[in-house]
């Protein structure tokens, strides 16, 4: 039984799914913006909220969790300093998925998932 079992496996080992979905977190925090299946879209919100809702406390243990999860500090660095701003006054929905259509090799479904909040440069112009 799964009972309490979050997640989806994706036929894929943990290890295996974790650096996956560190990758695609990274990438649509970097990017705003990345193209995938519809399965795999719908558990990277999980992933970016909880990055997001991280920035958003902005404390240095915040800041540590994050670094475990995107690797890169660049990256990091960004959504800390732009995520009180941009999503300062929303609980939760950071993250926004659209459903594209069918990928042509495969016909796997691909969705578009994208970060809502408009970015704090477009915002000062």
């Amino acid at each position: 039984m799964r009972h309490k079992k979050s997640g989806v496996k994706l036929n894929r080992t943990s290890s295996h799914r974790q650096a996956m979905f560190r990758n695609m977190v990274t990438s649509l925090l970097k990017h705003d913006r990345i193209k995938t299946t519809d399965a795999k879209a719908k558990e990277l919100r999980r992933w970016a909220d909880h990055i997001i809702t991280l920035a958003k406390r902005g404390d240095l243990h915040a800041r540590r969790q994050a670094l475990s999860i995107v690797r890169e500090k660049a990256v990091v660095h960004q959504i800390f300093a732009e995520a009180p701003e941009r999503f300062g006054d929303i609980n939760g929905g950071y993250t926004r998925v659209v459903k594209l259509g069918c990928r042509p090799g495969d016909a796997a479904p691909v969705s578009m998932v994208e970060l809502t909040g408009e970015k704090p440069e477009a915002a000062s112009r």
